[in-house]
């Protein structure tokens, strides 16, 4: 039996890079994974990838149904949840003064309030041992033109695992949050940055990051397993910076 040997495990956005990643090291250490995402055929591709009885769900999280339909069906199929690895966000990089309330609404709608939500209706299935990790991200320390919105984004959620530690520590649920530095997931790609900026973050990343390279999905999939396994049993309230070094010097 693995590190997560009889757990019931979500991953949200797990249909790719980091999420996908994570979903399969957990699978592999034992839980019985759940990965959700909002197209059903990456989904349902995701689990089958995946393995070891891996199921996939269409759900968006800024969407508060699909969200109350996931809770129900995780309720009546496995009765618990053990782990949470809130995972799935994304970005719209603009200037500031060309942000729109569209844009400022389509980051906060899935990194914030979608993450928020996801917590607050999955953890009423979460007893003693459970353990949440929110994916934050070094944005939310650091200052970077285009991403004024992301970077709140992600500082409200490492103020949000605070807030779940004071809230829910008494009933040993733990909440972590694990921050990624730049890790070779191909997301850029998504996120309407040109192949100039990309290969500008890259190299800017590279000569900052005392390790020389960027992080892969593996590295920040094996700290996952860390916050979910009992390996970690007395952390909670952390954020824990995946990131070769580079916002720490």
């Amino acid at each position: 039996m693995g590190k997560l040997g009889g757990k019931i495990a979500v991953v949200t956005g797990g249909s790719m890079g980091m999420g996908l990643v994570t979903a399969k090291l957990f699978a592999r250490e034992g839980a019985q994974v759940i990965v959700t995402g909002r197209d059903q055929a990456s989904i349902e591709a995701a689990a089958r990838e995946i393995g070891n009885g891996a199921e996939g769900i269409r759900s968006d999280i800024s969407k508060l149904a699909d969200l109350d339909a996931l809770r129900d069906h995780i309720r009546e199929r496995y009765g618990r949840l053990d782990i949470l690895f809130a995972n799935a966000g994304g970005a719209r990089p603009r200037l500031f003064e060309e942000v729109a309330d569209e844009d400022f609404d389509h980051t906060v709608d899935i990194n914030f309030k979608g993450t928020f939500f996801t917590v607050q209706k999955l953890i009423s299935l979460m007893g003693p041992g459970g353990s949440i990790i929110l994916n934050t991200s070094i944005q939310g320390v650091r200052g970077t033109p285009g991403m004024s919105v992301y970077s709140a984004t992600k500082a409200a959620l490492r103020s949000l695992a605070r807030s779940l530690t004071a809230e829910y520590g008494s009933k040993g649920i733990r909440t972590n949050a694990l921050a990624p530095g730049y890790i070779d997931t191909g997301v850029m790609l998504r996120t309407g940055f040109t192949d100039e900026q990309i290969d500008a973050m890259t190299t800017q990343a590279t000569l900052h990051t005392p390790l020389g390279r960027m992080g892969t999905s593996e590295e920040i999939a094996k700290t996952a397993l860390f916050f979910a396994s009992d390996a970690s049993e007395f952390i909670t309230g952390v954020e824990l910076t995946v990131d070769g070094g580079w916002a720490q010097i």
